[in-house]
């Protein structure tokens, strides 16, 4: 399970991390649209981590929900991160 986890974490903080960085390249600087796919990623973790603590045992994939939502607010930190570092010397450059 944990390895399942981690694959998972890996491949949406992948996906979050590219997208982000997209939004924040073509959206004005003003904009905080870039952050938008993190802080999405972390709340649907939150919900499905509080989900799995009533549902009980639910597997998707090798992974529970709980593992799931562990998965989605790992992506959802790592992918602010790396945008803000990028949104910070975009903006500091300009």
């Amino acid at each position: 399970m944990i390895q399942s986890v981690l694959t998972i974490g890996i491949i949406l903080t992948a996906v979050l991390v590219i997208l982000g960085l997209f939004l924040a390249k073509t959206l004005n600087k003003a904009s905080m649209g870039g952050y938008y796919p993190g802080i999405f990623s972390a709340f649907t973790g939150l919900l499905l981590v509080l989900t799995s603590s009533i549902l009980g045992r639910v597997d998707i994939m090798g992974a529970g929900l709980g593992g799931w939502g562990i998965a989605f607010m790992f992506a959802g930190a790592i992918s602010l991160i790396i945008t803000s570092i990028f949104d910070a010397r975009a903006n500091a450059e300009a």
